[in-house]
């Protein structure tokens, strides 16, 4: 079988290069084509969203992928949400319709849906989930949401697959010692002053912060600004771009402040006590506090499941796919 898989892939995110990690370790059976925004060595271009990726000729190369594939996959992340931007869910948007134009199923994959503030970007979201041949939501808010749309099948909760990525490290730090802060490009007042009360109040004997997306220049910012509140050298910005640098991090820790999903998503696989600080009101963070590892280890197990008969459904005796 083989598939595109298409997310915020390429633009230097921790939490989504990792969930293109998962995909492609966990599925190994499809013959994956990934589209990036940044294309490296193997990957191909997402489809043009402007007039300047549209006047290059590298996306029919993505086309003709598209074409000669089976379907395409919507790779996990918060990819559907106008948050930050309504050109996000348009972008996503205009992958689905190309899909349904050429009569390719696309599989809604681990997503989380919404906060909304625009009906353009709520119409995207609707218009996608009512016609995907799959929709697997990684949160209880999501899937309230999606429910009672429209929909071309049944939504499946499950959760973030990066969690098993977590839960395969095995680290051991018994000093516990070490507050762990996580923050955002565009981390508020109201995050810079719960950490500054949790450092006052804790006793630690050390402070790290960890970029998650090292590479952005507002988010160094952030960074640096904390750093700068605490007293602290920027020696104590940690940049994180792998599973195993965040695994080892959060794991010697003995409490996590984080402003990022997979930051917390992270000490609830390995057992260290955190706190989250939403972005804005009706964000996913939230829905990770009142969760067990063994909550999570279940719905994910579950949704990995359903996905895998969708991807690669088994053919009966007569030839026929059963569906």
């Amino acid at each position: 079988m083989r598939y595109l898989l298409v997310g915020n892939y390429g633009v230097g995110n921790f939490g989504d290069e990792a969930l293109r990690q998962y995909f492609l370790a966990a599925y190994p059976q499809a013959q994956w084509h990934v589209l990036s925004a940044h294309p490296t060595d193997g990957e191909l271009p997402r489809l043009p969203a402007g007039i300047h990726s549209l006047l290059s000729t590298r996306w029919w190369r993505t086309l003709i992928a598209l074409r000669a594939s089976d379907g395409l996959v919507f790779g996990g992340g918060t990819l559907f949400t106008d948050i930050e931007s309504v050109r996000a869910p348009l972008l996503w948007w205009w992958h689905a319709f190309v899909c349904w134009l050429l009569r390719k199923p696309f599989f809604l994959a681990f997503q989380g849906v919404g906060p909304f503030r625009t009906r353009v970007g709520e119409w995207c979201a609707r218009w996608t989930v009512a016609h995907a041949a799959f929709v697997s939501v990684r949160d209880a808010a999501s899937f309230a949401l999606v429910e009672p749309w429209k929909k071309n099948t049944n939504i499946i909760q499950a959760c973030d697959p990066i969690f098993s990525l977590f839960t395969a490290q095995k680290i051991i730090n018994d000093a516990k010692k070490l507050l762990v802060v996580i923050p955002r490009k565009n981390s508020s007042e109201s995050f810079m002053q719960r950490v500054a009360a949790l450092r006052a109040g804790g006793g630690w004997e050390g402070v790290h912060i960890l970029s998650l997306q090292p590479d952005d220049r507002r988010e160094q910012e952030v960074c640096r600004s904390i750093a700068h509140v605490l007293s602290l050298p920027d020696s104590v910005i940690v940049p994180v771009r792998s599973v195993e640098k965040l695994a080892a991090q959060v794991g010697a820790a003995g409490f996590v402040l984080s402003q990022r999903y997979h930051g917390a998503l992270a000490a609830l696989a390995m057992g260290v006590p955190f706190e989250t600080v939403s972005q804005k009101e009706g964000d996913k963070l939230s829905s990770l506090a009142g969760m067990s590892a063994s909550d999570v280890s279940g719905l994910l197990s579950d949704g990995e499941r359903q996905l895998q008969g969708a991807l690669f459904p088994e053919k009966s005796k007569s030839g026929r796919i059963e569906l």
